[in-house]
């Protein structure tokens, strides 16, 4: 008896970017009730391969399968036919449309009526997906916007589903409906194609992974017999090294102090800020943990200066009252920020490396005086690229040209690189695979270590474990005082991630 041919299987699949090998003859085979993991560090190669899967690149060589017959994927509407499935971890949404109307220009024959939004609903709570239907995608948190490119794909009942990244804005609440989801639908006969960094979760979901390195397959193995530790030496060639505490653990004066801080959002369906006191001294790593869209956003614009109505309370850096003041003097105060935004927000997408240094560096930094030097601007984003590894197709590249976590170690490293004396970021280590993330909160925890204070922004409880001294926790725009980090455990700030200041535990 002929056993069934594999659903998607691609061999020899070559694709070069001007003296960019990005992937060198890869072969991966996924059946059908498969959920099979596609590891790699930041530049392995994981973008450009499931692009070709989806039509968006054409190979320059190989062949892909579907159900046993070569096929040519041209382009997007191709993949869909066949039944092949996308969630990218950029997404491609329209921010004046409201959550259904994206869902539905993403489908075929959709309109964005009564009808169509009860079906949608009624995928949404099948999958646990949490979406407000007819709130602008323009106000929404990067978790919430992931929720609506799932549903987007969901509804379009693939028989192959490539998730890119799809838990790494999601909460662990979140994180759990999506794998029943997966589950349910491997259990269906589809096949999935898992991209992640986070590697607990592919050993204990994934039944099969294929590891790439420098755009070539390195190793195939089975996740569960492997550990998280051994599944990153395998994708960076190397271990990854845990986050050394700084040599001194002493801290200063307050550098960030934030007092009764109120604020109203700007948009109809953001979050209020109430009674926000925080200080971050000077040679600490603050982490503020909470679920996607408890004032997380509204917290850094109030910090940044970029947006809110404050209503009381004050915001001093290095006790200067910066409440009402905009971000360049912020800046020149001694501070820096990393929006989680990293396109569009921390960078301009298609202007090169060198050019976005500008965003942030124009009213501190020696740039060359009121004609810009490029050569400046050269010179300097080349010192960040050596520094923090950051990996593209060209000396200097376009931001969108990237991947995410060498953007994210270049946005990084372009504030490391100014000494800031206080640091904000949201969201450091986003969709950064292990080695990177490793690299980021290192050079944090080192930064504190040199006398700056570091507030970070996280929904990871690991990230913010490893890194911090002390850890609060935003929920519904109020914000629980911070506890020394040696003190509690992920459960109890997991409780407190649901409970608002205040409100009984």
């Amino acid at each position: 008896m002929r056993s069934a041919p594999p659903l998607i299987r691609c061999q020899g699949l070559s694709k070069t970017f001007g003296t960019l090998k990005a992937n060198d003859s890869v072969d991966l085979l996924v059946e059908s009730g498969e959920i099979h993991a596609l590891l790699g560090e930041n530049g392995a190669g994981k973008s450009t391969f499931v692009k070709m899967l989806y039509g968006l690149l054409k190979p320059d060589a190989g062949t892909i399968s579907w159900l046993g017959k070569a096929v040519t994927l041209a382009d997007p509407d191709a993949a869909r036919a066949l039944g092949i499935g996308m969630v990218f971890q950029h997404f491609s949404l329209f921010d004046d449309l409201t959550v259904l109307e994206n869902i539905a220009i993403g489908t075929a024959g959709a309109r964005a009526d009564q009808a169509f939004a009860a079906r949608v609903s009624a995928l949404a709570r099948e999958y646990g997906l949490e979406l407000d239907l007819q709130r602008p995608v323009w106000t929404l948190s990067a978790g919430e916007r992931q929720r609506i490119e799932i549903a987007r794909c969901l509804l379009q009942e693939p028989r192959l589903i490539v998730l890119d990244e799809p838990t790494s804005v999601l909460t662990p609440q979140e994180a759990e409906n999506l794998f029943a989801s997966l589950l349910r639908l491997q259990a269906k006969g589809a096949g999935i194609l898992f991209i992640s960094h986070k590697l607990e979760e592919v050993r204990r979901i994934c039944t099969a992974a294929t590891i790439l390195r420098g755009g070539k397959v390195v190793a195939r193995t089975d996740p569960r017999k492997e550990s998280a530790r051994s599944l990153a030496a395998l994708m960076v060639g190397e271990g990854v090294a845990d986050v050394r505490p700084p040599s001194t653990l002493e801290t200063g004066r307050d550098l960030l102090a934030v007092r009764g801080l109120s604020v109203s959002p700007e948009i109809a369906h953001g979050i209020p800020l109430r009674g926000i006191d925080l200080t971050v001294r000077a040679g600490e790593v603050v982490a503020i943990a909470g679920v996607a869209g408890n004032g997380q956003s509204e917290f850094f614009a109030a910090l940044t200066g970029e947006g809110g109505l404050i209503q009381s309370g004050t915001v001093s850096i290095d006790g200067e009252d910066v409440t009402r003041r905009p971000i360049g003097m912020r800046r020149r105060l001694g501070a820096a920020f990393v929006p989680e935004g990293r396109l569009g927000h921390a960078t301009l997408p298609q202007r090169t490396l060198s050019e976005n240094i500008m965003l942030s560096w124009h009213e501190t930094e020696d740039v060359g005086g009121f004609f810009l030097s490029l050569d400046k601007l050269r010179q300097a984003a080349r010192k960040i690229i050596t520094r923090f590894d950051v990996r593209g197709p060209n000396a200097d590249p376009r931001a969108a040209q990237l991947s995410g976590g060498n953007l994210q170690k270049y946005i990084v490293g372009r504030e490391i690189e100014r000494n800031p004396r206080l640091i904000v970021v949201d969201q450091p280590t986003w969709g950064v695979d292990a080695r990177a993330a490793s690299l980021i909160r290192q050079t944090l925890v080192d930064l504190a270590g040199q006398g700056a204070a570091v507030l970070v922004i996280t929904q990871d409880l690991d990230e913010a474990f490893e890194m911090s001294d002390r850890i609060a926790v935003i929920c519904a725009g109020r914000m629980h005082p911070p506890v020394p980090t040696r003190m509690t455990n992920r459960e109890a700030i997991g409780l407190l991630m649901t409970t608002a200041h205040g409100e009984a535990a």
